[in-house]
């Protein structure tokens, strides 16, 4: 037979009891908690635009030097960076061959002047035989052409020590004009043709921002020859630039074309081979076009049946956000330049793009910029150029 069961304890039964309760309950929802934004107030302005190139300073003349003869290159007086002045030794050649070609000209030369002496004497003699009628007119015709066979050959005997001296003496490289060497083409050692390079030399004065223009902005830069320059080691600092000179074709790799624009008021600071921006005005006034600078972070994209477009984040007076498509005129190094989709004075989210939901509740942080800072000002910013690279 089986035990009678003994009734639960009361204190257990009422536990049960409660926890079923608590289960049973409706659950009460918590109102979601305002996700905090980063903001910038967009203003659009009427602004010059401005088109920018990156270029490298150059010097305007920059020359391969070399011997007019051949040779071993036996001294190299120059090392790279050296600044030298006009008439300066760069290099010299062995001139063995050239100073025994300077002596066999020179040989030639007195044999030469002592044949013609010869000749000038016995013309005189002939001459009187003539007037005695003891030699005919032929013979004295002939005393006369060997006269003037002589002083040919001494002339060209002449000539040709010219020719060998200066063959001697093109066996030293000078220096044309102040400069300095940027580049060192050959070493002591090398047997050289004539006319190959040694060294290279940057003249001393004028100098050029080398830029690469597209061919659909050529025109702008040829309708406005006048720029602005800013190393980017130093870009707080601008320099006036005019158009020099532009490449009558395109390069076969880029298909950009060569400008080179003067930097009028070029100082030491400018130093060959820097990198610099060049800036064109491309339009100015009161038709220039409005437009509105953001930060990137500020830029995200639609998710919709028509595709991927850019947008941003807009916060209402509600304080809740909606997505705004947006037109993109460029990208510059300051930020994203707006040609369309915000009339301006929308307070546009700048930080947490990519975490927002539309028509969610967002809290501004108080350390967000001062409105105004997306001012189209910068629609002044440099406008990148294509890559040609």
């Amino acid at each position: 037979m089986s035990e009678p069961r003994q009734p639960a304890p009361a204190g257990l039964a009422a536990c049960v009891l409660a926890v079923a309760l608590v289960a049973c309950a409706p659950k009460q929802e918590t109102a979601p908690v305002p996700r905090p934004v980063k903001v910038i107030q967009a203003i659009a302005a009427d602004t010059p635009s401005v088109a920018a190139y990156a270029g490298e300073i150059r010097a305007r003349y920059e020359t391969d030097v070399s011997f007019r003869v051949a040779g071993k290159l036996v001294v190299r007086a120059v090392d790279l960076g050296t600044q030298v002045k006009k008439g300066q030794v760069l290099a010299r050649l062995d001139a063995r061959d050239a100073d025994l070609n300077l002596l066999s000209a020179r040989a030639a030369l007195a044999s030469a002047e002592s044949d013609l002496e010869f000749a000038r004497a016995d013309l005189a003699r002939y001459q009187d035989l003539l007037a005695r009628k003891f030699v005919s007119q032929g013979v004295y015709d002939q005393k006369a052409n060997a006269l003037k066979a002589a002083q040919a050959r001494r002339d060209a005997a002449s000539a040709q020590v010219g020719v060998s001296g200066n063959q001697a003496g093109y066996t030293t490289l000078t220096a044309d004009a102040d400069a300095v060497v940027t580049a060192l083409l050959a070493e002591p050692g090398q047997v050289l043709a004539a006319g190959q390079p040694v060294v290279r030399l940057a003249r001393l004065g004028e100098k050029d921002a080398i830029i690469n223009v597209a061919e659909n902005q050529l025109a702008q830069v040829k309708a406005n020859p006048r720029a602005k320059v800013a190393l980017w080691a130093n870009p707080g600092k601008l320099y006036s630039g005019r158009v020099r000179e532009i490449a009558a074709a395109a390069d076969a790799a880029t298909r950009t074309y060569m400008v080179k624009v003067a930097v009028e008021d070029a100082d030491d600071q400018l130093r060959w081979g820097m990198s610099a921006n060049v800036g064109f005005a491309v339009s100015t006034g009161p038709a220039a076009a409005k437009a509105i600078l953001l930060p990137l972070t500020a830029l995200t994209q639609t998710d919709d049946k028509s595709g991927a477009r850019p947008a941003v984040w807009v916060v209402g007076a509600d304080a809740k956000v909606r997505l705004v498509p947006v037109s993109v005129a460029r990208y510059t190094e300051e930020g994203v330049v707006l040609a369309g989709g915000l009339a301006g004075g929308e307070t546009v989210v700048t930080a947490g793009v990519h975490k927002l939901l539309p028509g969610q509740d967002v809290r501004v942080l108080v350390d967000s910029p001062e409105p105004g800072a997306a001012r189209a000002a910068a629609g002044a910013v440099p406008q990148s150029p294509p890559s040609t690279r």
